[in-house]
């Protein structure tokens, strides 16, 4: 019996980025057709130029809607904005004409996905420099998909093979983030991981919650938030009948996950969960974000202007990014 696949929407990225580039190299993969429908918005001069660095050749199929393409390798079914003077594009350089046509591609895909014409998107790589230089007022993904979907706080999760985390804190300093680590937040997030776990298919899955301290500060030796923040909120949890345990030593925690003793970690700070799930497979490492009213996979690295325009970047994210949104999105939009 052949799986149901599902249509995927790729914005393109960047164009003076290696976004183009991973997107003809993840396209030129089979095995990519058999988990989904890949549809690309972008700009077909780009790509065009990406397939040359990259030494692949297909045919551009230009489609205005996603009925209209035809989903089999050697085929690269594009939403085309014409949106890049390809003649003014300096690959490599931060430009506002590349900025702006990539937010142009994220928009278009976030309302394919809310008019469920595709079934998820799985984004690239855009460029924070390029987008203020291009009068584009956010600083990444995360933030357009939270205005755009008018959702609060999305949540993110990072997932490496079999290991899953959420993060209680993105982007705030480590002092900051040892502060905001209070027994309401984490309760909050053990519930709101919960829920993430049940959506994308994963039945009372079970959550282990890190430690913040050393050895989750030995009973107070080496710091209280354990005693008075985390472990509280653990015991909340578990009266009100999620599948929770901890705190858990953070060095070990991540491990025992991957093993398949607990289906999601909760990491109590940015680098905690990044260096856990990065030094399993950093290529692999795959942003999910899955409060929204869509499933949104991404690839977890830059633009990389210093290899922009050379092929040398490689699509090992981009195809496991697709991949991803193409496993959970028939569980998540049940």
């Amino acid at each position: 019996m052949k799986m149901k696949r599902s249509y995927i929407g790729i914005p393109m990225g960047d164009p003076a980025g290696v976004g183009p580039e991973i997107v003809v190299k993840a396209l030129n993969n089979e095995e990519v057709y058999k988990w989904s429908k890949p549809v690309v918005i972008g700009d077909k001069k780009t790509l065009e130029q990406a397939m040359k660095f990259c030494n692949v050749d297909f045919k551009i199929k230009v489609i205005e809607n996603v009925e209209q393409g035809e989903y089999e390798k050697g085929i690269l079914n594009l939403i085309d904005l014409k949106n890049i003077d390809i003649e003014k594009l300096q690959i490599g350089k931060v430009q506002g004409m590349a900025g702006k046509a990539a937010f142009e591609y994220i928009k278009l895909a976030v309302k394919l996905a809310m008019e469920k014409k595709v079934d998820a998107i799985a984004t690239t790589p855009i460029n924070k420099e390029a987008f203020k230089a291009g009068g584009v007022n956010y600083i990444g993904h995360t933030e357009i998909l939270e205005d755009l979907t008018h959702t609060k706080d999305p949540l993110t999760m990072f997932q490496v093979h079999d290991l899953r985390v959420f993060f209680l804190s993105r982007h705030v300093s480590l002092k900051d983030a040892c502060t905001i680590a209070t027994k309401e937040r984490v309760l909050e997030y053990i519930k709101r991981c919960s829920e993430a776990l049940e959506r994308l298919g994963i039945k009372n899955g079970k959550l282990g919650v890190a430690g913040l301290n050393p050895h989750s500060g030995e009973h107070g030796l080496f710091g209280n938030e354990e005693v008075e923040e985390i472990e509280p909120a653990v015991i909340l949890g578990q009266q009100q009948g999620i599948n929770v345990v901890g705190p858990v030593p953070a060095d070990s925690v991540f491990y025992f996950a991957l093993k398949g003793k607990y289906d999601a970690v909760l990491s109590l700070y940015h680098d905690q969960g990044h260096i856990a799930t990065k030094m399993v497979d950093f290529e692999r490492t795959i942003s999910i974000t899955n409060n929204m009213p869509f499933l949104r996979t991404s690839v977890d690295h830059g633009t990389a202007l210093d290899i922009a325009g050379t092929g040398k970047a490689s699509e090992v994210s981009m195809v496991e990014a697709i991949r991803l949104a193409a496993l959970y999105a028939p569980k998540f939009n049940q």
